[in-house]
């Protein structure tokens, strides 16, 4: 099926570019009149567009709806956002749901630098174990998606987010239909994948009232092992639209599981030899116990196989929204949110990797020499199950609820806009320890707190924080051609620990305990300056200056985060030494939109943007010790290490042949250099940052997209370029780039008049149809001579049918 699909890809293709009907535009950077959301989002579901610019002092970017379920019909809206330029987004699945291994970077901050929301409604900073939030992929399904918008440089001044150092992702949901209608689409393909959408819309009824219903149901298998992969989710809108205000409720529920990935750890040694993939044993319990008893984990050193390992996420998210238009001068849009979530991380693997004797030792005393003789060994066996395997749970709570109000006055030729966010979270977070019973194994697809009682609770962390967010802008229309944009926002967060389970002191490393009490982080005046001038109609040039601040993140026990730290005396030392994050963007660029006739090419859109950054007070978590492990986590110190500059140039630009072909390109350029080296250990040792090049972001990227439309068919193939990365602090590792190549065929088929079916559609797409094998996301785990790569997913091909009543 596979070696079919791409023939007829590239067949299919072929024949586009030779035949003499252009195929469909794809937008790179259309210059739109500034649009409220409402409209933004019926132009989305209008579009056919991959790339709009917006009329912005900054560099926006978006992907309407069409164009992501072209990608591969529902993938996540954050891989969507891989053929925008300055966007690097890899993970080890084809969907982008994986969450573990999910790696963003835009302009070289990493994804947890960057600000989320739906709708308005903030996200937190998509750490994994998230603590503030939910993925994209989690609050709405993507087929609802209307549109994603990403802001490359420095987000909107109103933007609900802790963490927008180096711009913003807003995702948008569709409004529902004006009329009555349902949506039935199902793909199915490699490794067993099936998905089952289901979308129910009302049309319009009474005075001005529309709601939509849908659900999904996803199921796979994970590419490398014999684990499954998906879930269910629902969403629902409903939107009342009259000339006094617009009044919106959206509700989401998610409920999935995503097997994770097992890294492969890479040395300077090790470099030739180190497996390719380390794929979980879990089902075949048989398999996995020989593996145990022939000593085959040992030789394989830090590359052993786990039993299974994943990610159980349950979500509920809810927003009422008013926009009242008080008079044709004045809007007063007012929005309370809710969130919960419910989740546990597992890892199911041997007792005596990544230094667990030792950590056990405290918890079950008693044994004779070392933690790891065969006689000690064998005793921490029995008491977790005689299976030779452990089950550690990070189980999570999130509850949090908001408020986003916004004020916009039209007085002359002034826009002016007044806002503010409030929102008041609790969390939870508890490492556990589970037996896994020879004569009972668990599964992935298990709570093991559900049926089991915990052989020990490492640690339990209670978190409760504050956030105040308030801004004021004015964007002045000096001339007709003249825009100036004149702001600032003030943010305020207050965030405490209670710790309600201490770990045992130095079963954390190098910890005595976690710290309780509280932290706060805040900066009254955080400015942007911006100008548009409308050189022509049809083009302009941009300028845009904005300061923002990365509040201390609160997660417990992990992260960047000062509730991680490993005793009160070092979390006071950070609150009297530590700053939190900050940056100056800087942005110059111009856009064109031109329709001409110049041979077979008829009209050409695009932006060029060149962006500096000052990114001051980076943060970086220093072990003190070299036995911490992502098995056993433990305490690190958490330093400023100084700062990073960058310097970089965005281009985006479609060649418009006609109606029916075009050719995207987005190429990138990015220098971002650490200015600082840092000291580790006691006795200090320098560790030789400063000048280097920040690990895991590409210096450059290219993205190619060839569309093309005739008769019933649509065409679509997507090269995807990344460079060269490093992949340690001091460059001394690296792997080299890459190219990727993704395509789609898809036909819609003609209805007759008077059938119950109004459309009807098939699709085939295939993801990396070279089979290339490369470093997906790298984790830069020492400052040199290791780190750890994921491995690119294989080729694979879904078929989907889409049926619309």
């Amino acid at each position: 099926m596979q070696k079919l699909a791409i023939q007829l890809l590239v067949g299919a293709a072929s024949l586009a570019i030779i035949s003499t009907a252009p195929a469909r535009a794809a937008d790179a950077a259309a210059a739109a009149p500034a649009a409220s959301d409402a409209e933004a989002d019926a132009d989305s579901q209008a579009s056919d567009d991959i790339i709009v610019t917006g009329r912005t002092t900054r560099s926006v970017t978006q992907v309407s709806s069409l164009e992501i379920q072209k990608i591969l019909p529902g993938v996540s809206p954050l891989k969507a956002l891989q053929t925008l330029p300055g966007v690097t987004f890899l993970t080890a699945d084809p969907w982008g749901n994986n969450e573990q291994n999910i790696s963003l970077f835009v302009h070289g901050f990493n994804q947890q630098q960057l600000g989320y929301t739906l709708d308005g409604v903030p996200l937190g900073d998509q750490q994994y174990g998230n603590y503030n939030g939910l993925s994209p992929q989690r609050a709405i399904i993507s087929e609802n998606v209307g549109r994603v918008t990403l802001a490359s440089g420095a987000g909107d001044l109103g933007t609900a987010s802790t963490s927008n150092l180096g711009g913003t992702i807003d995702t948008f949901s569709s409004d529902p239909k004006t009329e009555m209608g349902a949506t039935i689409d199902q793909t199915v393909g490699s490794y067993s994948s099936f998905r089952t959408f289901v979308r129910v819309d009302s049309g319009t009824f009474g005075n001005g009232n529309s709601l939509y219903l849908s659900g999904v149901r996803q199921d796979g298998r994970a590419w490398d092992f014999n684990g499954k992969q998906g879930g269910y989710q629902a969403n629902g809108k409903f939107v009342h639209d009259d000339p006094t205000g617009k009044l919106t409720i959206y509700a989401a529920y998610s409920d999935k599981t995503e097997p994770n990935e097992d890294a492969t750890v890479i040395t300077v040694a090790n470099r030739a030899t180190a497996p390719y993939v380390r794929p979980f044993l879990y089902p075949d319990f048989a398999a996995a116990q020989t593996y145990l008893s022939s000593g085959a984990y040992r030789a394989a050193g830090s590359n052993y196989r786990n039993y299974y390992s994943d990610a159980q996420r349950t979500d509920y998210l809810g927003y009422i929204k008013y926009d009242w238009n008080i008079s044709d001068k004045i809007t007063w849009s007012n929005q309370a949110y809710y969130h919960h979530d419910d989740g546990v991380g597992v890892v199911a693997g041997p007792i005596d990797v990544a230094g667990l004797p030792g950590l056990f030792s405290f918890y079950f005393p008693g044994g004779v020499g070392a933690p790891t003789t065969p006689a000690n060994l064998a005793r921490l066996s029995t008491i977790f199950g005689g299976s030779g395997f452990a089950t550690r749970t990070t189980e999570y709570r999130i509850d949090r609820g908001g408020l986003i109000s916004t004020l916009r006055l039209e007085l002359g030729n002034h826009h002016i806009e007044v806002g503010g966010w409030y929102e008041h979270q609790s969390s939870s977070s508890f490492r556990r320890w589970y037996a896994l019973d020879v004569n009972n194994p668990s599964t992935p697809y298990q709570r093991p707190g559900d049926t089991l009682t915990p052989l020990i609770t490492q640690y339990g962390s209670e978190v409760r924080v504050d956030e105040i967010q308030t801004h004021i802008q004015d964007s002045w229309r000096v001339l007709p051609t003249l825009t100036l944009l004149v702001g600032f926002k003030s943010t305020f967060q207050k965030a405490s620990q209670q710790v309600p389970v201490q770990p045992i002191p130095g079963s954390f490393s190098n910890s005595t305990a976690l710290p309780i009490g509280s932290i706060n982080t805040s900066k009254v005046f955080l400015p942007q300056l911006g100008a548009l001038w409308d050189v022509t109609g049809s083009d302009q040039i941009f300028v845009n200056a904005q300061k923002n601040i990365r509040r201390f993140q609160t997660s417990a026990a992990a992260g960047l985060s000062p509730f991680a730290l490993g005793s009160q005396q070092v979390f006071e030392d950070f609150k009297n030494t530590v700053q939190p994050e900050t940056s100056w963007t800087y942005e110059i660029g111009a856009r064109t939109q031109r329709s001409f006739n110049f041979g077979p090419i008829t009209g050409f859109e695009g932006q060029i943007s060149y962006y500096h950054v000052d990114f001051s007070n980076r943060l970086l978590a220093i072990s003190p010790t070299t036995v911490i492990t992502s098995i056993i986590s433990g305490a690190a110190i958490l330093k400023n290490v100084g700062s990073v500059k960058t310097d970089g140039v965005d281009f985006a630009g479609t060649l418009h042949f006609g109606s029916h072909f075009s050719i995207y390109n987005a190429l990138s350029y990015n220098n971002s250099r650490y200015q600082d080296n840092y000291q580790i250990g006691i006795p200090t040792v320098t560790v030789p940052t400063a000048g280097k090049k920040v690990p895991g972001s590409p210096e450059w990227t290219n993205k190619t997209v060839v569309s093309a439309n005739y008769s019933i068919f649509d065409v679509q193939l997507i090269g995807d370029y990344l460079g060269k990365r490093f992949a340690t602090f001091t460059n001394d590792l690296s792997v080299p780039g890459y190219f990727t190549l993704a395509g789609r065929i898809a036909a819609t088929i003609p209805i007759s008049d008077g059938s119950r079916i109004k459309r009807l559609a098939v699709s085939l797409n295939v993801t990396n149809i070279t089979n290339k094998q490369a470093a997906s996301t790298l984790s830069i785990g020492a400052a040199s001579g290791t780190f750890n790569a994921f491995p690119l997913a294989p080729r694979q091909v879904f078929g989907t049918v889409s049926v619309g009543f």
